[in-house]
């Protein structure tokens, strides 16, 4: 469940990035603020529960994802082959992370 939160976290932190540049009026700024504030209390709440540096660079790197995703797709931002490999890099940069995490509590779990 906590990893699933940090998607939903990242989720709102795209949201509000793109909010940041694309509000144009107070609803917009409204939801912009508000996803700030669910993005954040979220992540709070899983540093409680999971390795702080973990969840904060899986939050940052599947916000930035997003972000990036986004704004190719819905506003038509510059495609190019070598974005894509660092995407992917990212990608396998955040599976790699939370396989190492999850190996971990599996361990302490063990000694317990």
């Amino acid at each position: 469940m906590n990893w699933f939160l940090i998607v939903v976290s990242a989720i709102f932190e795209v949201a509000w990035v793109i909010g940041l540049k694309h509000s144009d009026n107070v609803l917009k700024w409204m939801l912009t603020v508000i996803s700030i504030c669910i993005s954040f209390l979220l992540l709070l709440y899983l540093t409680k529960k999971l390795p702080t540096g973990t969840v904060y660079t899986i939050f940052v790197g599947l916000g930035t994802l997003g972000t990036i995703l986004c704004e190719i797709i819905l506003f038509d931002a510059h495609f190019s082959p070598m974005k894509m490999v660092f995407i992917l890099s990212l990608i396998c940069g955040i599976i790699g992370l939370k396989y190492q995490t999850s190996k971990l509590e599996a361990k302490e779990g063990d000694k317990s």
